[in-house]
């Protein structure tokens, strides 16, 4: 295991220790960007590869996650402000043809409000669990070179009862922002990667980050992340750096780096891509698991925090911000992933610790 930090970061031990912890906890990579009152810090801890002895990189690229989701909301809204898009408008209106509840607004889609089935399965309060489309397993492994079209997961998603109507629950479903990309794409007649271009990393400069859909190539350098599976009997660990992301979709298949996650979460939350009134929108929470449109919304000891984390089979991000874009903690981690979700607890308390150091400064003064 080897760590490797920037000259200006030699003055913080404890996130130093904080990424070697995560390391030896079973993270195979981890890369870490803190900037704040003092400064920028950079780091990284663990190797780019499975039992290599190259260490791991600091600027590499990674699978974000549902990190993706707040790009998404975020060009909505920035469509919102171009009066091209109407927050409360009947997502229907858009998007004719998947005949969809007419009580289903834009606003639904980015809040997880609609109670459209989640494509990727739901566990229901009984513990029942409905699946949707495969992302575990023997069965994903030999399958994650396949392409999904978005009409394809909403068409599943829209096979299966609603959870709830429209507005009057709360469900975190992938099926939500991928019909909200379409609905970019629909109003736009461009790609979402054309206008995430056009309205959020051409803008703020972001060179690292990008929407892939069903390409299973990833822009170098990057580390590694793995699967591990059953095969008749025997476990088995493959390289997953290599995937195609299309069975989450806009729920969850850009790429990024630390430093454009930054560079990105700095600027919306300092109020220089949103008009103030469509981000006090953005991160105004709804009372059942503080989501916005688009982030969630944290009471922690230091105040209010937003984010919107993410994780993909091996990879994973972290985007924290102040509600002034002044601290930013942005991470990505790699890992070798299972069906079991073993890493889950390990990567709960790596987001807990970097939050009570970095965000509440609980630690390290």
């Amino acid at each position: 295991m080897s760590t490797d930090l920037s000259d200006q970061a030699q003055d913080r031990p404890e996130l130093r220790r904080a990424i070697e912890e995560l390391a030896d906890a079973g993270f195979v990579g981890i890369q870490l960007r803190v900037n704040d009152e003092r400064g920028e810090w950079v780091g990284g801890a663990g190797s780019s590869e499975l039992g290599g002895s190259a260490g791991t990189l600091t600027d590499g690229h990674f699978r974000i996650g549902s990190s993706t989701k707040s790009f998404v909301a975020t060009s909505v809204l920035l469509l919102v402000a171009e009066g091209r898009i109407g927050l409360d408008t009947p997502a229907a209106d858009h998007l004719p043809e998947f005949g969809l509840d007419r009580r289903i607004t834009v606003r639904m889609l980015l809040q997880h409000t609609s109670g459209i089935f989640n494509h990727t399965g739901e566990l229901y309060e009984d513990g029942t669990i409905v699946l949707g489309v495969p992302w575990q397993g023997k069965e994903w492994v030999e399958n994650r070179f396949r392409t999904y079209l978005p009409e394809e997961l909403v068409r599943l998603s829209l096979s299966k009862p609603a959870r709830f109507a429209p507005g009057t629950g709360w469900s975190y479903a992938n099926t939500n922002y991928v019909l909200a990309r379409l609905v970019i794409e629909r109003v736009t007649g461009r790609s979402f990667a054309e206008e995430l271009r056009r309205l959020v990393l051409g803008p703020l400069g972001m060179t690292g980050t990008l929407a892939p859909g069903a390409s299973p190539e990833i822009p170098e350098p990057h580390n590694h992340g793995y699967y591990r599976y059953q095969d008749a009997g025997e476990e088995r660990t493959v390289d997953v750096t290599r995937q195609n992301p299309s069975w989450v979709g806009a729920g969850g298949d850009m790429i990024s780096t630390t430093r454009d996650l930054h560079r990105y979460f700095s600027a919306l939350m300092g109020g220089r891509l949103l008009p103030p009134e469509l981000l006090a929108e953005m991160r105004t929470p709804e009372a059942t698991a503080g989501y916005g449109l688009g982030v969630f919304a944290q009471e922690t000891a230091g105040g209010t925090v937003f984010h919107h984390n993410g994780a993909t089979m091996g990879s994973a991000a972290l985007m924290y911000g102040t509600p002034d874009g002044s601290r930013t903690l942005t991470a990505g981690l790699t890992w070798v992933d299972d069906a079991d979700l073993s890493i889950a607890p390990a990567f709960l308390t790596a987001q807990q610790r970097f939050v009570d150091e970095v965000l509440c400064g609980k630690l390290g003064r």
